[in-house]
C-alpha cells in the first residue's frame, strides 16, 4: 500500500470513532476513584485517532529529510511532504497556480508571519472583531493601526459597526482581520459578507480558520473576484492531527517579494559571503527542517474527515449541541452566552459557554475535572475582550482587575466553562456532563477546595497523586 494511501476499503462512520480515538478509554484519578475520561475541551485541542497513528508508525520506516536529499527514503519523504501539501490545497480549495500552501507550527506563528510581511504603511488600517482570539488582534497591532468591530447584545458582530468603519476609514483599511468562528460561542460568521465588502473597499481579508476547519468544509473561492479569501490560517492539532503543524494559505504575490521572516538551510538557492538569493515558494519562506511527520499526519486526517463525510460531522456535532443546550436550559442555576437557541446548532459550532450560578468558573470547573474527570476549558480562552463584552464586565471592573492580575493574583478573573465537542464525543457523554452540572447546581459536591490566589485554580485539599505513576519521560 502506498505510504499516502489510508485503507478506506471499511468505511470509516461517525459512530466507530469513540472507539478509534487514543485515550478513549483512559481512566484518570478522581475525588471518588478511577473515572474514565471525558474530552470537553476540543476547541483547545484535540487527540487524535489510530489509524492516524497506524499511518505516522508506517510513514516511520520511510523518514528522512526533504527536499535536495538523492536517497529513495528522502526523495519518498519529499513526495509524500509535497503530496500532502496539495491534499491541504484541496481541502480549503485553494489554487495553487495563484495561491501558496505555507506549513509553521500553529495558527498564531502563522497570523504573525503574515503580519510581518504584508508591509503596511503610516496610517494603515486593520479591521478586527471584539470576537477575535488573541492570535487574530495582538500581531496586528505591531504592525498596523487596529480599529475593533463592536457587537450585537447576543455577541454575534456588529454589521452595521464594519460598514460605518468602513466608511469612516475610506481608503485606509488595507486589511480585514475575521475569525471563521467563534471559540467562545461557535458562532460562524459570513466570510462570503466580510470578503465582498472587504473587497469592495479595497482591502484584502484575513479568515483565521483554527476553530472553523475541524468542523465546517472551507472554501476559499480563488477564483471569485469579489468573497474570495486573500488568507487562511488554519491548526492541525485542532483537527485531531496534534504533531504541530500550522496552516498560512496566501496569494503568492504577497511572498515572492522581500525577504523570508526566517533565513538558514532551504530557502536559498546560493549563498556568498557577501549575498543571499532566495530560493522560490514555498520553500523560501519554510526556514529549516519542517514538522514533516506533522504534516503527513494533517493530511491523513484530512483523508479521514472526507472519509467520513462533512454531511455527518455536521449531523452528529449539531445534535450533541442541541441536546445538550436543550437540558442546560432546563437547570435554574445555569447561564448560557451566545446563541442559546437548540434548534439553531446547523448554524453554529459545538462551543458551549456557561456558568452555574455565583460559583466561579474555575472552580466549576475544578469540580468537573476532580469529580466527574471531565476536561473542561475555564477562563477566557484567549478572548479576553470578547468574554468581558459577552458578560458585560464594565469598564471600571476591567480596570480594578487589570490590577489584581498585576499583583499576581488572579482570583477574580471573569470567565465562564468552555464545553466543545469533537466528533469523537457521545451522547452518554453529554449526560455525564449533564448529571455533573446538576449536582454543582444543586451543592452537591466537595467544599474542601483551596484558591491559589496567583494562579487562579482550584484543587481539592489533600488529594496528592504523582504523574509519574501514571506517565514517565
Amino acid at each position: 500500500m502506498s505510504p499516502m494511501t489510508m485503507d478506506i476499503t471499511k468505511k470509516i462512520t461517525i459512530n466507530d470513532l469513540p472507539n478509534l480515538l487514543i485515550g478513549y478509554d483512559t481512566d484518570v484519578p478522581t475525588l471518588h476513584g478511577s473515572m474514565r475520561y471525558i474530552n470537553f475541551d476540543n476547541a483547545a485541542s484535540t487527540p487524535t485517532f489510530e489509524p492516524i497513528a497506524d499511518s505516522i508508525k508506517s510513514f516511520l520506516q520511510w523518514y528522512s529529510n526533504v527536499h535536495r536529499g538523492t536517497g529513495f527514503k528522502s526523495q519518498l519523504s519529499s513526495w509524500a511532504f509535497e503530496e500532502s501539501r496539495d491534499i491541504v490545497a484541496d481541502f480549503v480549495g485553494a489554487d495553487l497556480s495563484k495561491q501558496v500552501v505555507l506549513f509553521t507550527k500553529n495558527s498564531t506563528e502563522a497570523i504573525n508571519k503574515l503580519a510581518g510581511r504584508l508591509n503596511f504603511e503610516d496610517g494603515d488600517i486593520v479591521l478586527t472583531s471584539y470576537m477575535e482570539h488573541h492570535s487574530n488582534e495582538l500581531p496586528w497591532r505591531r504592525a498596523a493601526k487596529v480599529k475593533h468591530i463592536g457587537l450585537n447584545p447576543d455577541g454575534t458582530v456588529n454589521i452595521d459597526h464594519f460598514q460605518s468603519l468602513l466608511k469612516e476609514f475610506k481608503g485606509k483599511v488595507k486589511l480585514v482581520a475575521i475569525t471563521g468562528a467563534s471559540n467562545v460561542t461557535g458562532y460562524i460568521n459570513n466570510l462570503d459578507y466580510f470578503a465582498t465588502e472587504a473587497h469592495k473597499a479595497g482591502a484584502k481579508i484575513m479568515v483565521d480558520g483554527a476553530q472553523l476547519s475541524p468542523h465546517r468544509p472551507v472554501d476559499l473561492k480563488p477564483n471569485d473576484p469579489n468573497c474570495n479569501i486573500d488568507f487562511f490560517v488554519f491548526s492541525a492539532h485542532k483537527m485531531y492531527a496534534p504533531f504541530g503543524v500550522g496552516v498560512l494559505i496566501s496569494d503568492r504575490e504577497t511572498f515572492e517579494l522581500g525577504d523570508p521572516d526566517q533565513v538558514g538551510g532551504g530557502v536559498v538557492d546560493i549563498v556568498t559571503l557577501e549575498e543571499a538569493y532566495w530560493t522560490d515558494l514555498p520553500e523560501k519562506e519554510e526556514a529549516g527542517t519542517p514538522d514533516i511527520v506533522g504534516v503527513v499526519a494533517l493530511a491523513k486526517m484530512i483523508h479521514l474527515i472526507q472519509n467520513i463525510g462533512w454531511d455527518k460531522i455536521i449531523e452528529h456535532e449539531s445534535e450533541l449541541t442541541k441536546y445538550a443546550l436543550t437540558e442546560l436550559k432546563k437547570i435554574p442555576e445555569v447561564k448560557l452566552y451566545g446563541d442559546t437557541d437548540p434548534e439553531n446548532t446547523h448554524n453554529r459550532l459545538g462551543v458551549i459557554s456557561l456558568n452555574v450560578g455565583d460559583i466561579p468558573h474555575a472552580l466549576t470547573a475544578a469540580i468537573l475535572s476532580y469529580e466527574g474527570a471531565i476536561g473542561v476549558r475555564s477562563g477566557c480562552f484567549c478572548a479576553h475582550t470578547y468574554v468581558k463584552e459577552l458578560m458585560q464586565v464594565s469598564d471600571a471592573d476591567s480596570k480594578l482587575l487589570e490590577q489584581q492580575i498585576l499583583h499576581r493574583d488572579r482570583s477574580a478573573i471573569p470567565g465562564t466553562i468552555r464545553m466543545s465537542f469533537g466528533i469523537y464525543n457521545t451522547m452518554a457523554e453529554v449526560d455525564r456532563f449533564l448529571e455533573m452540572i446538576k449536582k454543582i447546581a444543586k451543592g452537591d459536591y466537595n467544599k474542601n477546595y483551596k484558591l491559589n490566589k496567583e494562579k487562579g485554580e482550584y484543587t481539592p485539599k489533600g488529594f496528592e497523586f504523582s504523574y509519574k505513576d501514571f506517565y514517565t519521560l
